[in-house]
């Protein structure tokens, strides 16, 4: 597996992720239309012209789902049993169609689990960056994360 086990983290571990992304309209509009989310800021041109930010903003659940799933690759493809779940999101700067977002991930905690002595538990600390360097979102995820497999 490309996943790292619990035992290859390190707490204070930051993982520059190299893929980035550009979020398209079809990004925002598909994503609002697959979750029932009618909210006009993500699907209506002319509306958002008349808010304080003038255009469509990009989903901010699009932005978390992405934030996270850049980061498998490098940290979790396989290797995790589950998440536990996700705490302290924010989004501190609106996302636009066209803005091309980069991630970060830090390990801020892991013990052992106490309920299998097969996994540990794994706080991580993700952040997405838009072009302009600005922090667009944040959230902690715990995941529970496999053990080395013994021979």
């Amino acid at each position: 597996m490309a996943g790292l086990y619990f035992e290859d983290f390190e707490i204070g571990q930051v993982f520059e992720h190299p893929i980035t992304r550009t979020v398209t309209e079809m990004d925002n509009v598909l994503f609002s239309a697959l979750t029932h989310n009618p909210q006009p800021l993500h699907l209506d041109e002319e509306f958002s012209k008349g808010t304080e930010f003038g255009q469509r903003l990009v989903n901010s659940l699009f932005t978390l789902g992405l934030m996270i799933g850049v980061s498998v690759g490098d940290t979790t493809l396989g290797t995790t049993v589950a998440n536990l779940g996700m705490t302290d999101c924010r989004f501190p700067k609106p996302v636009f169609h066209g803005d091309t977002l980069r991630c970060t991930t830090t390990i801020a905690e892991k013990r052992e689990s106490k309920s299998r002595a097969d996994a540990g538990i794994v706080l991580f600390e993700h952040r997405a960056f838009n072009q302009r360097g600005e922090e667009v979102a944040y959230c902690k995820r715990s995941g529970l994360m496999k053990k080395r497999p013994t021979a």
